[in-house]
């Protein structure tokens, strides 16, 4: 099967370098016509300038494609609207929308500033929101949609000096997981991907030799796969150095334990075995958690009775 895009319309935020340019590149190259969102500004968000999303829009058309640059913050909602319908002036709609812009502002919790903490969360994940938001009347009403999110294992997992990015990318799979299960009736299929590139995001963050292994065209096949026409709904893919691996929040089977004085005892007591991950699942939904937790109470009051 070839996964190939003609016919389709994309948006691809902080497109004007690393891994937004590939993608936007990857896609042109696949026949979508893209859009390139960049605000041009340092990593850590300061400046802007419109420079970078127009070298790789210039790039898509001398490879005889079709592509409009863009400079607008996907801090700010207005702009964004005006961004998608800009799109939806040239070519007449938008099938995907890949949330990649982002920044960094990297401390300590302690010595973290909270102005930092607050814009690294509005531009990964309110960015998303704003941009998502201004495609979803559009997915709606032409019934197909395919939008990416861009998470992280320091989401996922946690890292040292980041709790504004982890807190951001997190909050971006719980956007995913919602969404997904609202456009699912239009066929809007939303998904995460959780990259691990070497990017101006990354400079000096890693050995140069690691870097040179973490080329960000390598990423790019997840990518492609994550919007596609086939592509899987509610799907965290992360992929480096040509590895992919899914990763998954899950839901132990847990035990009950009860709710009278001594239970935080018993729960102490029997957290190993809540912890145990044998026979866990991956919840269809939010409702799986009190599902499991009302089963349990009512097995132990029919056996208590």
């Amino acid at each position: 099967m070839t996964i190939d895009f003609k016919g389709r319309v994309a948006i691809v935020t902080g497109a004007g370098g690393g891994l937004g340019r590939q993608h936007a590149l990857a896609l042109a190259a696949r026949g979508a016509k893209v859009l390139v969102n960049d605000l041009g500004g340092a990593r850590d968000g300061s400046g802007g300038s419109v420079s970078a999303a127009e070298a790789v829009a210039a790039e898509i058309r001398a490879a005889g494609g079709e592509a409009l640059a863009n400079g607008a913050s996907v801090t700010d909602f207005t702009a964004v609207q005006g961004m998608v319908q800009r799109a939806v002036d040239a070519w007449g709609r938008v099938d995907i929308l890949i949330n990649n812009a982002g920044i960094l502002r990297d401390k300590s919790f302690a010595k973290m500033e909270l102005a930092d903490f607050q814009l690294v969360l509005d531009v990964h994940l309110m960015g998303a929101v704003h941009c998502s938001k201004a495609v979803w009347p559009l997915m709606n009403a032409q019934k197909y949609g395919r939008i990416l999110m861009t998470t992280s294992s320091s989401g996922l997992y946690g890292n040292f000096g980041q709790s504004n990015y982890s807190a951001a990318k997190m909050g971006l799979v719980g956007l995913m997981q919602t969404l997904a299960l609202e456009g699912a009736k239009n066929d809007i299929r939303v998904n995460c991907l959780a990259p691990t590139a070497a990017t101006r995001m990354t400079e000096g963050l890693l050995p140069q030799a690691v870097l040179d292994a973490l080329q960000p065209e390598a990423v790019v096949p997840a990518m492609l796969v994550l919007v596609a026409q086939e592509a899987p709904s509610r799907t965290i893919l992360c992929a480096g150095a040509g590895v992919f691996e899914a990763a998954h929040i899950t839901l132990t089977q847990g035990a009950w334990i009860g709710g009278d004085a001594q239970a935080p005892e018993r729960l102490m007591d029997r957290l190993g075995e809540v912890t145990d991950r044998t026979g866990e699942i991956v919840p269809r939904d939010g409702s799986a958690q009190s599902t499991n937790e009302l089963s349990q109470a009512l097995k132990n009051a029919t056996r208590s009775a």
